[in-house]
């Protein structure tokens, strides 16, 4: 099989991966290997912050999504906090 993906494009793929599935010990795991494969911290740090406003789509979707489906959900609520912020 040919390597498509050099050694560091392979960890920013699969750091992408564990932050999605919210995979605290897989995020760890492909930070270290990361670093290993010769990433330097800033570049790592960018991948986490692009993949965390992607994850963060569906996230405000599914809250948008309950807020529609509890209309009389307001930001006051203890519930709700997590839609205001």
């Amino acid at each position: 099989m040919i390597d498509v993906l050099s050694p560091a494009e392979h960890e920013l793929v699969a750091l992408g991966a564990a932050l999605a599935s919210n995979c605290a010990p897989c995020v760890a795991y492909h930070v270290a290997a990361a670093r290993k494969a010769g990433l330097a911290d800033a570049q790592i740090a960018e991948a986490i912050r692009i993949a965390d406003e992607v994850r963060q789509v569906p996230a405000r979707a599914a809250l948008d999504a309950a807020a529609r489906a509890l209309p009389e959900m307001a930001c006051g609520d203890a519930v709700a906090v997590a839609c205001c912020q």
